[in-house]
């Protein structure tokens, strides 16, 4: 998967959904209890400093409503060590429809368009559209769609300070993990809209392992649902190829999967169709703790290919594969290393 494509599917905000109950605490009482006398404006600058108070639904909550109402188009760079992608985003929802326009700046011509769970990968350079539906496609965060919503289980919220990010005033919340079997998240909301302009991913240590940032960005951009989704049907000089994929039931192919493992629970599972049979369609099951998001893959054992027990990272992606039984098995997503192969050892295959 290529780095921007990676990433942005993590920033990207939430569906077009409904409220949840929230409300607001008051205002920092690190501005209210010092003892110093201040000047009006000086007391409100130091007040402005701090976010204001909100548990970690409120704030997750404000996160996702915060592409339910406007129109937007900037340009984000994803940073991973000495690695950095660009692209270009056009976003704007109606309600009930969420369309998206995705343009790489860097590396290999690619635009994605996608309008709610459909998703069409434009590549000039083979001529080739790729077709496919996308459930877990709207993160970050996708905390709405997560089981039983137990994210207050596994992470706190707190407001920090507040930064200039693109030329916007941003509030900076750290959501800290309770445990050591999931990274934490920095992320930069726009003050007034509670957009995400701004995300780290942070492992134990506080070391930055990956960065996502908008250096343009324009609200309220004069867009259209139906202007931008259709450029989903100029495929003219393109060969289009469907993704075709199916949810299964793990149970049903011969495998058991432990649920809640350290806190991520199964969401999906699927196969695609290109494979000779079902036996040696590829399943994927994707876990979530509401934050993060793993992938299991589970194909047949090859020894040709499938040598040793191996284990790979690219800024907070990590991948961990071994075999268990028969198959070959492989996990990978934003968690560290010991909790993949946690992850990989709870796949149990049923004689």
């Amino acid at each position: 998967m290529s780095v921007n494509r990676h990433f942005f599917q993590r920033l990207r905000p939430g569906p077009c959904a409904g409220l949840l109950l929230a409300g607001l605490f008051s205002v920092s009482a690190l501005a209210q209890n010092t003892p110093t006398p201040r000047t009006p404006d000086a007391a409100s600058a130091a007040r402005a400093s701090v976010p204001a108070e909100r548990d970690i639904g409120q704030w997750l909550n404000r996160l996702h409503e915060a592409s339910r109402r406007r129109a937007y188009m900037g340009t984000f760079v994803v940073t991973v060590g000495s690695e950095m992608a660009a692209s270009k985003i056009w976003h704007v929802c109606d309600g009930t429809r969420q369309v998206e326009r995705i343009e790489t700046l860097t590396g290999t011509p690619r635009t994605t368009l996608r309008m709610n769970d459909e998703v069409m990968t434009f590549e000039p350079g083979s001529r080739t559209v790729w077709v496919e539906k996308r459930d877990a496609f709207r993160l970050f965060p996708d905390f709405l769609n997560t089981p039983a919503n137990h994210i207050a289980d596994h992470y706190v919220a707190r407001g920090v300070k507040t930064d200039r990010i693109a030329g916007f005033e941003a509030d900076v919340v750290d959501f800290s993990p309770k445990d050591q079997h999931r990274f934490g998240y920095r992320i930069w909301s726009e003050k007034k809209t509670g957009l995400v302009i701004k995300l780290q991913t942070i492992d134990a240590s506080q070391n930055v392992l990956e960065q996502v940032a908008f250096t343009e960005l324009e609200f309220n951009a004069p867009l259209s649902v139906d202007g931008l989704a259709r450029h989903m049907n100029q495929t003219e000089g393109y060969q289009v190829q469907p993704v075709v994929t199916h949810r299964v039931n793990p149970e049903q192919q011969g495998w058991s999967l432990k649920g809640d493992v350290l806190g991520f629970s199964p969401a999906h599972c699927h196969s695609r169709s290109d494979a000779q049979s079902a036996a040696q369609a590829p399943m994927q099951c994707v876990f979530t703790d509401g934050m993060a998001s793993v992938s299991l893959f589970v194909e047949p054992f090859d020894p040709k290919k499938h040598v040793r027990d191996k284990m790979l990272a690219s800024g907070a992606t990590h991948s961990v594969a071994l075999r268990v039984g028969k198959h070959w098995v492989t996990a990978m997503g934003e968690a560290p290393p010991a909790t993949l192969r946690q992850l990989a050892a709870a796949v149990e295959s049923r004689p």
